[in-house]
């Protein structure tokens, strides 16, 4: 294997282990969201239950209002009873009165019914608030575990620019503009070895003419297939 070629299998072993990073990096801030993901529901519900319990506060708010009106009411009907002048109106009055007695009763019950609803949520509340501490300080942890592990792939990466830096310095203007044209479309794999005399890259096979001459040959070559470059992989036998 000619200089060239060796430093282009190389150099694209470099661009493979550099674009390999981003994947595990992703992976990590991945994690982070799933945790990040629970608390941002657990507000979400913590602020449906704020609003929920303000709801219920002024509907009671209403019914009490609304139990004052019919107070109200039945001592104003107690008062005409005083100076009903006949039966009718005796009667008039009495509908009237029970018509506010129901509608106390009612008002009296949905009081009821408020307040337990209000207990039982603020206490679902406070379970969630909880809850949300327990889940913020476990992701403020995994946090400082995967800021770690973020800023030491990213070391490492940067680490692999700066060699690959040095090698696209020694690598022939000509021949790296070659590489870099083929790496458009084929990406990582613009550089791929000749195992069992197929192309790695597109796994075509090469006819015998072509590998014979290829395994003797010492110039850099493409695919006749696909256009990579290939070499011959150091654990075949020729």
């Amino acid at each position: 294997m000619n200089e060239h070629l060796t430093q282009l299998v190389k150099l694209s072993q470099f661009d493979k282990d550099i674009v390999g990073f981003d994947p595990q990096i992703e992976n990590e801030q991945e994690k982070l969201k799933a945790f990040t993901k629970v608390v941002d529901e657990i507000n979400a519900e913590i602020d449906r239950l704020y609003q929920l319990i303000d709801d219920t506060k002024n509907k009671r708010i209403k019914n009490d209002i609304h139990l004052k009106e019919l107070s109200d009411k039945l001592e104003e009907i107690a008062g005409k009873h005083k100076v009903a002048k006949n039966e009718k109106e005796v009667k008039a009055l009495q509908l009237e009165e029970e018509i506010a007695k129901e509608q106390v009763n009612f008002a009296n019950e949905e009081i009821n019914r408020l307040d337990a609803l209000i207990t039982s949520k603020s206490e679902d509340l406070e379970t969630l608030k909880e809850n949300l501490q327990k889940e913020q300080e476990s992701v403020s942890e995994l946090k400082e575990v995967i800021d770690t592990s973020i800023e030491n792939l990213e070391k490492q990466k940067g680490e692999l620019y700066e060699q690959k830096s040095i090698l696209v310095s020694k690598v022939d203007p000509k021949v790296l503009a070659f590489y870099e044209k083929i790496k458009r479309w084929a990406k990582e794999s613009a550089v791929v070895p000749i195992k069992n005399q197929a192309c790695y890259g597109c796994h075509m096979k090469l006819s015998n003419r072509f590998y014979s001459e290829f395994i003797t040959s010492d110039e850099i070559m493409t695919c006749p297939h696909c256009g990579r470059i290939i070499y011959k992989d150091s654990t075949e036998s020729a």
